[in-house]
């Protein structure tokens, strides 16, 4: 792998601003932004200086600094769904605290307009292609029956496609499902779909905020190519017991939290599951084909902080989902049934040294198991597989002068269990080859800086330096040129078999036009050395992760982007423009043949490919953030190709993803303080497919031509969903709410897979004719949803 020369340039970079600090009579002002009734802190809330125009946002503790000379300064504090605070501020020459309570909006009163942080951050930070979501924005989206769900409002995101009709698979920037890494309070997880991924695991009652970067991923996030998406989970309410219960037409939810010792420490413990298969069992008939039949998912989330003491605070979290799909026909001589589960756990100490200083240590054990089991009369399949992580990152915050630096390391053990197979014919077990379980270490030092070049030039400058290992206990079987085992190779437990490193520079420029305007460019190096490989277009829980090994290299990518970035103060807009290019390596695919009887029968053989990959493209994206009337509209041009030596005769095709147009409208309108109404519609161009073009007979054996690969589009997805939202009673108590909603109002029949039926007509081969019927499968048609859900304190 390449040594990237930027290292020289970012410690240059970092010298010459810390010696612009000398001279400088600055002091700190630091303290935490919370929740006037709950004292819950509030991460992401926004700090303004009108006089200097800096500004700050609070971490996930709700903590902030900034350096200050003396002087009297106005500062204002905001959040989303809460009032703006303005405080004259007189700094002394000495550091400073100020704890700061805000107040929720008034929903009873008038509407109380609130300036958003992200309007300024939008312009003044220098970080490329990042968005952050609040719930409080995602509960105005139209709600599939009746959930609001983070990951569906993200795919809403110019350059940032949806894997397929309802799923929370998602493509950024023409990269793969896998390339994305996505974080529940920086604990990775594997998959993120329920109910073959119609719906997320992330409990809308359970999500804070969730942190989008796909244009610039800083230094800190490595493992993925294209993007990392960070969710953050609430700490529990440290003064007041307060509750949720919502029910829906297919599940329902439960929330509740509240104080362990006030003021000390606090719990948080959600749960949701499906109910459809217990709710129709005791109306069907004994001999009924759904009689037994499981359908349902379940997840918990649960977390506990406390707060030990100012500069000591402990958070231990835990995820839990499970979901189960069964069903039997012919009698039960026909049945399948599928089970896949996630756990997360984590346990996070967060230490202040100083207001200046502060060290995150993070430990995470991740667990993803899949299972099914088919039954066909007298013969039974069962397949198992998943994927095993144990997880540890320190990070350190440090400002020093007006510059900011983050640095530290992670280190991942993990244990690969691929997709292992068991038949039997009645009694009699087949004899399958087993592939047996990989293991490998993971681990990564990193180091980035923000730095003031200047009135009108900032940067971010991060390097990442990651390593891989793949190791024993493995059999490395030999294959001749017809696949048949030559030799043997065993490499004992802990023993290294392959490595690999590299230097991932990551670096973003920002000038200011003016208070409103600015230009932004950005590189991105990364490797991933954990990738998936599936056989369809979407992400479905059978897709098995594999580690980088001696034959299977790691994948890595650049990316370059320039964007330019616009506030609308008076109409409170944002508007952007951004063009990237990205450049990808050793993209993993299946060899053209290969099926999984294949890799049941021939556990041995290797069925990977590599190859590479590029896309380009340019994303329109414009926001009206307060008001009666909120919302965004989205566009993304773009294109994405693949080129591998053993797939398509070595030409280029189009990716599974490849979309030329990409558009996304959101729009939300309050017509009553307590009455909103929002709609959203998407366009998007139709998937690419490989099709059969014609057949012929060799001998007596029906031969397929297929067309070259992903050389046909099915027809263009578009749909429009929409919801009311209504809370209709509210006492001091108790707050009750209704969410009607629309998913595909106007009935669109979207494509979701498409079949090839050929039939043959004649007994005559010379005169036998050949005709072939495509036909389309859409999933959803229209669906009306409705939920109720009640609040308590």
């Amino acid at each position: 792998m390449k040594v990237v020369r930027c290292l020289p340039v970012l410690v240059v970079m970092i010298c010459l601003s810390a010696a612009s600090l000398y001279g400088q009579h600055s002091y700190r002002l630091s303290g935490w932004v919370r929740d006037s009734a709950s004292g819950k802190p509030l991460s992401g809330a926004h700090i303004y200086i009108e006089q200097t125009s800096q500004g700050a946002s609070t971490t996930d503790n709700g903590s902030f600094s900034l350096l200050l000379d003396t002087g009297t300064y106005t500062l204002r504090s905001s959040y989303i769904g809460y009032q703006t605070r303005t405080i004259t501020l007189r700094m002394r020459p000495h550091n400073q605290q100020l704890n700061i309570l805000l107040c929720p909006k008034d929903f009873e009163g008038k509407t109380i307009t609130v300036t958003d942080r992200r309007i300024r951050q939008h312009v003044e930070e220098s970080q490329m292609g990042r968005t952050e979501l609040h719930m409080e924005e995602v509960r105005k989206m139209p709600a599939f029956f009746g959930e609001n769900d983070v990951l569906k409002s993200i795919q809403l995101l110019p350059g940032i496609q949806s894997s397929g009709e309802g799923n929370s698979g998602f493509n950024v920037r023409g990269g793969g499902i896998d390339q994305n890494l996505i974080l529940l309070d920086y604990t990775k997880l594997y998959n993120v779909g329920h109910l073959f991924g119609f719906f997320s695991v992330f409990n809308a009652d359970a999500v804070q905020s969730a942190e989008m970067m796909k244009g610039d991923i800083p230094a800190e996030y490595g493992g993925r190519l294209s993007s990392a998406l960070k969710v953050s989970t609430p700490n529990g309410d440290f003064q007041h017991y307060h509750g949720k219960l919502g029910v829906g037409l297919i599940f329902s939810n439960i929330f509740l939290e509240g104080p362990i010792v006030k003021e000390k420490a606090s719990f948080l413990v959600a749960g949701r599951r499906t109910y459809v298969d217990a709710l129709i069992q005791p109306f069907l008939k004994e001999t009924s084909s759904m009689k037994g039949m499981k359908f349902y998912f379940y997840d918990l989330n649960g977390k506990i902080t406390w707060k030990i003491n100012p500069n000591n605070h402990l958070f231990l979290t835990a995820y839990n989902g499970s979901d189960a799909y069964g069903f039997k026909t012919n009698g039960g001589a026909i049945s399948s049934f599928f089970q896949w589960d996630n756990t997360a756990t984590s346990l996070q100490w967060l230490h202040y040294f100083n207001a200046s200083t502060s060290i995150n240590n993070h430990f995470s054990f991740t667990n993803y198991d899949f299972y099914t089991d088919m039954v066909m009369e007298i013969y039974q399949i069962i397949a198992r597989s998943g994927i095993r992580d144990y997880h540890f990152r320190s990070d350190v915050d440090q400002s020093i002068g007006k510059q900011q630096f983050h640095y530290g390391a992670e280190y991942t053990y993990h244990h690969f269990i691929p997709n292992n197979y068991e038949a039997y014919s009645g009694e009699t077990a087949m004899d399958l080859q087993d592939r047996e379980a990989q293991f490998a270490h993971d681990a990564a030092a990193f180091a980035s800086a923000q730095l003031e070049l200047g009135r009108r030039w900032k940067a971010q400058a991060g390097l990442r330096f990651s390593y891989f290992q793949h190791t024993g206990p493995y059999h490395h079987y030999v294959l001749n040129e017809i696949g048949q085992v030559v030799d043997t190779i065993f490499t004992p437990a802990g023993q290294r078999i392959k490595d690999y490193m590299g230097l991932e520079p990551r670096i973003s420029l920002r000038y200011s036009l003016d208070s409103n305007k600015s230009v932004k460019a950005a590189y991105n190096h990364c490797y991933q050395y954990v990738q998936q490989v599936s056989l369809s277009s979407i992400s479905l829980p059978t897709d098995a992760w594999i580690p980088s090994t001696e034959s299977t290299m790691p994948q890595s990518c650049d990316q370059v982007a320039i964007g330019w970035f616009q506030n609308f103060p008076k109409q409170d807009l944002t508007a952007s423009m951004e063009a990237y290019y990205k450049k990808m390596h050793h993209l993993t695919e299946y060899k053209a043949g290969y099926s999984p009887y294949n890799e049941a029968a021939y556990g041995y053989s290797d069925p990977y490919t590599q190859g590479d990959g590029w896309s380009y493209g340019l994303e329109w994206f414009a926001q009206k953030n307060s008001g009666r009337w909120k919302g965004w509209l989205g566009y993304t041009l773009s294109w994405s190709f693949r080129q591998f030596e053993q797939l398509n005769s070595g030409k280029v095709f189009c990716a599974k993803n490849d979309r030329r147009h990409d558009v996304s409208l959101m729009l939300a309108y309050d017509i009553l303080p307590q009455l909103t109404a929002s709609l959203v519609w998407v366009y998007a161009t139709g998937n690419t497919m490989t099709v059969p073009v014609g057949y012929y007979f060799v001998g007596y054996n029906l031969v397929v031509e297929y067309s070259g690969t992903n050389a046909y589009r099915m027809d263009p997805y578009h749909r429009m969903d929409f919801s009311l939202s209504w809370m209709f009673r509210r006492t001091e108590h108790c707050e009750h709410s209704l969410q009607f909603s629309v998913y595909n109002l106007y009935n669109r029949k979207n494509p979701f897979f498409i079949s090839i039926q050929t039939t043959m007509e004649g007994e005559d081969m010379t005169k036998m004719a050949l005709q072939s019927q495509a036909y389309q499968m859409s999933l959803f048609p229209i669906l009306p949803s409705l939920s109720w859900n009640v609040k308590f304190r």
